[in-house]
């Protein structure tokens, strides 16, 4: 089978982790011998050096008004520093040719890109964090998802933020090649396989705003520290000496979500790290976690992450190589 075709669409501002960390998952499969790799090429309008966001020069292969991409190519635009009117030769050249790719993918916030051109008109799609509510209010015909790291909807996948594109292009060459190249390539470049796309882009903690008050904050760590133990309204609120409807209120206004919310985001968290890395059984998990049966634990996966625990360890757990 000859290689298959990976096209990088450069501009000036582009982000430079979000060319360089699914280039190198790409470029890497070409280091085992046997292996049908990829031929990875990187364009950018007339052919120009461009310059990143970090002050970087990237000199590319082509130029894009040259590159026509057919079933067999996967499209990748990265994120960066752009508004529209900065980057109308890359959306004019989406416009015209994007529908002919095999895949279409963003890192970051190409996916405004994408949208601009209207290639994600009706699809799930995700982006970088601090770009979902913008990408949400300017296209509204893109179905936007703010928490997973990378979203698949047909021939098109959008990530999250910088690493998101590295998990995606994973993805990618585990759906192309097998989990155990994909694990192998995983290893060299000392980044996990385990990051599912529907994982949040934060952790609970980063998710949510740390408290101003110092009673607030130090139930925020007691939550993260035990998630195993009571934490209704009422205990976590006399841990923090306030009543329960003042501790409620107060801990919304001060972290941007519910007591409960928290809670459940902590206990879901130290779940998936404990079915990831031990081979303790779901009742003893669900305990350890709060649940108190596997099948509390099972309801609170399936709402979180779109799968039960077993699914979730098959896939990810010990051994899932």
């Amino acid at each position: 089978m000859p290689p298959r075709d990976v096209l990088v669409v450069l501009y000036d501002g582009v982000q430079s982790l979000d060319v360089t960390g699914p280039f190198e998952v790409f470029s890497a499969v070409r280091r085992f011998p046997g292996r049908t790799g990829y031929d990875v090429r990187t364009v950018s309008p007339g052919g120009a050096p461009v310059r990143t966001n970090s002050g970087l020069t990237l000199v590319p292969d082509g130029r894009l008004e040259d590159a026509g991409p057919g079933a067999d190519t996967t499209v990748i635009v990265p994120g960066g520093q752009y508004s529209a009117d900065r980057a109308p030769r890359v959306t004019d050249w989406l416009r015209a040719h994007g529908g002919r790719a095999g895949r279409l993918v963003s890192v970051c916030t190409g996916s405004l890109l994408l949208a601009e051109a209207g290639l994600l008109d009706g699809l799930r799609a995700t982006t970088h964090w601090a770009a979902c509510e913008r990408m949400a209010r300017d296209y509204p015909a893109v179905r936007v998802e703010a928490e997973p790291i990378y979203v698949r909807d047909g021939r098109v996948a959008t990530s999250a933020g910088v690493t998101a594109g590295i998990d995606l292009a994973l993805a990618l060459v585990e759906e192309d090649l097998g989990r155990d190249l994909a694990l192998t390539i995983a290893r060299h470049l000392v980044v996990f396989l385990r990051r599912p796309g529907n994982q949040a882009q934060f952790s609970a903690q980063l998710s949510a705003q740390t408290a101003r008050r110092e009673p607030l904050r130090d139930v925020q760590q007691w939550i993260t520290e035990h998630p195993g133990e009571d934490l209704s309204v009422e205990a976590l609120a006399a841990r923090a000496a306030l009543s329960p409807r003042h501790f409620a209120r107060a801990f919304q206004a001060e972290t941007g979500v519910t007591p409960g919310r928290y809670v459940e985001r902590v206990r879901v968290e130290h779940a998936r790290r404990l079915l990831e890395d031990s081979r303790d059984g779901i009742a003893a998990i669900a305990r350890a976690c709060g649940y108190g049966t596997p099948e509390a634990l099972r309801r609170a996966f399936v709402r979180a992450l779109g799968q039960p625990p077993a699914e979730y360890r098959r896939r990810f757990g010990p051994g899932s190589a």
